[in-house]
């Protein structure tokens, strides 16, 4: 049964490599919800995440002739959506505050604090963050990006991805009840 839907899967592609709309449709419908899931995480607003997905979408059947088919789907559509996320936050960087963090780095006290969120936890309070802090911290932590890479992505200076993260998860620490770490 599992080999049936792999090759639903790449008869669906095969027909967006056509340019057929129906498969087009098809793949939209398939990993539409996956996409926006992927899209929350980096947009803070839902109209953001969804114009994300469409504009991700356009971008996967203008360069579907390129996917390797022997890897997932999901991976290239993700990365995709990543991307797409942080175009879309450079594009409308004049709408968030960049603030140069001060020369030294807040002091991570407990490192660890992180390894004792859920996912779920993370993703309910990761809102709350300041945007490029949220990004740097979805960035680093969840996809695993060096702060080099991220510094790249973002047009920000290496040591700011730094202070970001460590300043993402100070505020994490700070919103998540203390009360459910020493369970």
């Amino acid at each position: 049964m599992e080999s049936h839907k792999e090759e639903n899967i790449e008869f669906i592609i095969h027909g967006c490599i056509k340019k057929n709309e129906k498969y087009q449709e098809l793949l939209y419908k398939k990993f539409f919800g996956y996409a926006l899931s992927v899209a929350l995480i980096y947009n803070h607003q839902r109209y953001e995440a969804l114009e994300v997905v469409n504009d991700s979408f356009v971008k996967v059947f203008s360069k579907i002739g390129k996917y390797d088919i022997s890897k997932p789907f999901k991976g290239w559509l993700r990365k995709i959506v990543i991307n797409t996320s942080i175009d879309n936050l450079r594009q409308n960087s004049k709408n968030y505050q960049f603030v140069e963090p001060e020369k030294y780095a807040i002091q991570d006290e407990t490192p660890n604090v992180i390894n004792h969120l859920a996912a779920q936890d993370i993703i309910e309070i990761l809102n709350h963050l300041p945007h490029l802090h949220k990004t740097v911290f979805c960035l680093y932590e969840i996809e695993g990006y060096s702060h080099d890479e991220i510094a790249e992505q973002l047009g920000i200076p290496i040591s700011s991805s730094r202070v970001y993260l460590t300043r993402a998860k100070k505020q994490l620490r700070e919103l998540f009840p203390v009360n459910y770490l020493q369970e």
